[in-house]
């Protein structure tokens, strides 16, 4: 394995890691949405056609009837949110890390990766949770035809009016239950393949920009592909009205699995999938540039 570096400053985690989280938000969104019209679409009428038949149908039925603008439905909230989550986020990686390590220059297992990354979910829950919320009803508020938020500041406030900080953090344990296992899964992938791209005699830092974003888009695959049934949850879970869960999300599992079966876990795979691999490798690589420059700039930070 590779030797990794030192845990960098919380200050230029903040900057680096919340550049970014604007490259993943900007190029991945656009299939985000997709994702969560197709999470969130009611079950069709016997004899009905679903709304949307699949990813590519949602892409071309947005596309023309709300143009390029529909794409970036509900952009506000996650770019408000990216620069401190992905500071938390990149800091909780490093403390985690830290926290395991028994000398400054020890290099950590990947299991201990895992765990460090698992950590970096929990620290971003916090602000993950509400963004994602206000994200989601602003996403599929267009697709109903009804008009009940004007933006994300005012989704915000509809929602603290109607139900308080719980009806703001609706979600949060479905939050953590996706973005836990998912991040260690993420960061520990990202590094493993960092580690193996890594020519002999070369250190990571030194990685050209075709290998960052080769490890960093399937790093995004890895991390989809265990968080996207509890992200199936999440959507539906934040999205539905309230009192229709009352038991939280096994109501919602219970109810996913007997109308649709198991497969419906899975809705919006594709749309994931297209998404994870450019959102993350932006992500990444917006961050290792973003490192660069600081140290270049303020190597003492």
């Amino acid at each position: 394995m590779a030797k990794q570096p030192q845990p960098i400053s919380p200050l230029k985690n903040f900057f680096a890691g919340g550049f970014g989280g604007v490259c993943l938000v900007f190029v991945g969104h656009p299939l985000d949405t997709i994702k969560v019209r197709l999470q969130t679409q009611p079950k069709p009428q016997p004899g009905q056609a679903p709304l949307y038949s699949g990813t590519f149908d949602c892409f071309r039925k947005t596309l023309v009837g709300e143009g390029v603008q529909g794409l970036y439905r509900g952009m506000a909230a996650p770019i408000i949110g990216v620069t401190p989550m992905f500071a938390v986020c990149f800091f909780g990686f490093g403390l985690g890390k830290r926290l395991q390590q028994r000398k400054p220059d020890d290099v950590l297992t990947y299991p201990q990766l895992f765990a460090a990354g698992m950590l970096s979910g929990v620290f971003t829950t916090v602000i993950m949770a509400p963004g994602e919320r206000i994200k989601c009803l602003l996403q599929i508020q267009a697709a109903t035809g009804e008009t009940k938020y004007s933006g994300s500041l005012d989704c915000a406030k509809q929602l603290y009016r109607e139900a308080g900080i719980r009806g703001v953090y609706k979600g949060t344990v479905l939050t953590l239950m996706r973005d836990v296992p998912a991040s260690g899964m993420y960061f520990m992938t990202y590094e493993w393949l960092k580690n193996i791209l890594t020519p002999e005699g070369k250190s990571v830092s030194d990685l050209s920009v075709p290998r960052i974003l080769f490890a960093g888009g399937l790093a995004g695959i890895f991390n989809w592909a265990v968080a996207i049934p509890p992200d199936v949850l999440k959507s539906r879970f934040q999205t539905a009205p309230a009192g229709k869960y009352p038991n939280g999300f096994r109501d919602v599992l219970r109810e996913l699995i007997r109308e649709e079966g198991v497969a419906s876990l899975y809705k919006g795979f594709t749309a994931v999938m297209i998404r994870a691999f450019p959102a993350n490798a932006a992500c990444f690589l917006g961050f290792e540039i973003a490192m660069k420059f600081l140290n270049w700039v303020a190597p003492g930070l």
